[in-house]
């Protein structure tokens, strides 16, 4: 699958768009999509991570900060503002490097490719949910008295909401995509420009 810059700007600007809009927030009816964004950006934008993925991250605090401050609150002392949250990075990085390796993979068989679909979510949503959430439980003020089988309890209980979340989402953008590649395959023939 070849995407030319335009293709890529719009997907960068509809994700965007889609973070911005349902980040404010995190558990409303409609459920923030942050997750998803970061693995779909992953798939489409795999070769502009240099720029995308910083991108994307300065949006989410941005997102972030906006809701906390207009809420009436310090941006810096709000609880969920602890040296866990810097630990987004990776976990958003880890939803990125799961679509980029389903992205690598993608041309096989259908069954091949839902499979691996499966794989490379729950994997990565897996490994963001460890960043994000181990990063808030064990670095945060909140948790009063962290222990290992508490953290292993706290990591169970979110999970499978967050990755419900995720898997909605990106169950959408795998219906968009099969549905909209037929206007992709003209440019079949042009060299991919979006290898890392």
């Amino acid at each position: 699958m070849t995407l030319d810059l335009r293709s890529r700007a719009a997907i960068f600007v509809g994700l965007a768009a889609l973070m911005a809009a349902t980040r404010m927030n995190h558990f409303g009816a409609i459920p923030d999509a942050s997750w998803a964004v970061f693995f779909i950006a992953g798939f489409y934008l795999r070769g502009s991570v240099r720029w995308a993925f910083p991108a994307l991250m300065a949006l989410a605090v941005a997102v972030d900060y906006a809701v906390i401050t207009g809420s009436g609150q310090s941006f810096w002392s709000h609880y969920c503002m602890s040296p866990g949250y810097w630990f987004l990075v990776p976990a958003h990085l880890s939803l990125w490097l799961g679509g980029s390796l389903l992205r690598r993979h993608h041309g096989r068989s259908p069954a091949s490719a839902l499979g691996l679909l499966l794989v490379s979510l729950f994997a990565s949503v897996a490994a963001c949910h460890l960043f994000a959430q181990g990063g808030f439980y064990w670095l945060s003020d909140s948790v009063a008295n962290p222990t290992v089988a508490g953290w292993a309890r706290n990591y169970a209980d979110w999970f499978l909401p967050y990755l419900r979340t995720a898997g909605i989402y990106v169950a959408l953008a795998a219906v968009l995509h099969v549905a909209l590649a037929p206007l992709l395959r003209p440019a079949a023939g042009a060299a991919d420009t979006t290898h890392s």
